[in-house]
């Protein structure tokens, strides 16, 4: 897979660190459905930070500046 990364590094950590506290959270305050979509949500902001694409912001046409 072929993909250019547009996150920069800050906001990849930020990223991996909000989405711990989003799964955290779900999994420990809530319940049913509310929990598993919480985290559902935290998988997929986990893996915008390590990869460092997202894909919502390169239909937007974001990029990094070099």
């Amino acid at each position: 897979m072929f993909y250019i990364k547009n996150v920069p590094w800050r906001e990849r950590l930020a990223r991996i660190g909000l989405s711990i506290a989003i799964a955290f959270y779900g999994l420990t305050r809530t319940d049913g459905a509310l929990s598993w979509l919480l985290v559902a949500g935290a998988v997929g902001l986990v893996l915008t930070g390590v990869l460092g694409f997202c894909p919502a912001c390169a239909l937007i046409g974001r990029r990094l500046k070099k």
